[in-house]
């Protein structure tokens, strides 16, 4: 057996990067996928290149923000597949744009240099739209499905719930974007709440909070970059690298299988940066 063989497991955010290689893994361990996303010609690219892997596969879009459309698609993967058993809370809102990297970027240099220390000035600068999209996916987006998921966990007293938070939400290495801190952090939180609440019921809930992840997205920003910017941000990682996809894939199916005894746990796979 492999680990989720026969499983019905929900990816959220499934259409590239981490979510992407999360289903791939899960499919790879025997699991019947349900994938959601809102990029949808990379979902159904997706989607298509696991069903060609002998992978069953039910895709849908789905706006995780919006409570309507996410029990829609739950009701959906019971009809097509039948009732959710993993769920892996991986969809969010990730800083990746232009002024997100100038933060980044003077984040980095302002502490690996030995400079006279002030504000960075990043939140005072913050506007309420820019704060309040981050809450609507980040956490907003993980209850709406988590509590989907329960509502048909609960009565086969039978489910294993991933959250994707972040080492943003357990230390300061991204002071540079407050407002995705803040949302990790409540998962986080979340995690460790709703284990304790449903962990009778053999619904064991953890969360992966990864640092420095190598998606294509975080090594476009990397190629970007001249080498002693480079070489700033690797001055907070000890292993020299970020974590490939395989390895924080290899953990999500891990917490999806039977083979543990973890409930309400936070595991960092961070290159000893935390």
């Amino acid at each position: 057996m492999t680990p989720v063989e026969g499983r019905v497991c929900v990816v959220k955010g499934a259409a590239r990067g981490l979510g992407q290689a999360i289903a791939a893994a899960l499919g790879a361990a025997g699991g019947r996928l349900a994938l959601c996303d809102v990029l949808d010609e990379e979902l159904a690219a997706t989607a298509a290149d696991l069903r060609d892997h002998g992978v069953k596969v039910y895709a849908a879009r789905c706006d995780v923000s919006d409570s309507a459309s996410v029990d829609a698609f739950f009701a959906a993967v019971e009809q097509q597949l039948g009732p959710v058993e993993v769920l892996v809370n991986n969809a969010a809102l990730v800083p990746g744009g232009p002024d997100d990297e100038v933060r980044r970027s003077k984040h980095y240099a302002y502490i690996t240099t030995p400079v006279p220390r002030g504000s960075l000035g990043f939140t005072s600068a913050m506007s309420d739209a820019e704060w309040l999209k981050y809450w609507g996916v980040n956490v907003h987006g993980t209850f709406f499905c988590t509590r989907a998921a329960l509502r048909q966990m609960e009565r086969r007293g039978y489910g294993r719930i991933v959250n994707v938070a972040s080492v943003a939400g357990l230390s300061m290495y991204s002071a540079h974007s407050s407002h995705y801190s803040a949302t990790k952090g409540a998962v986080v939180a979340f995690t460790r709440a709703v284990a304790a609440e449903v962990a009778g019921a053999n619904i064991f809930v953890n969360a992966i909070a990864p640092g420095g992840v190598a998606t294509p997205m975080f090594e476009d920003y990397l190629a970007r970059l001249d080498e002693e910017s480079r070489n700033r941000m690797f001055q907070f990682v000890p292993a020299g690298r970020l974590g490939t996809l395989a390895e924080y894939a290899g953990l999500a199916v891990y917490l999806a299988g039977d083979n543990h005894y973890l409930a309400g746990q936070i595991i960092s796979p961070n290159g000893g940066m935390f």
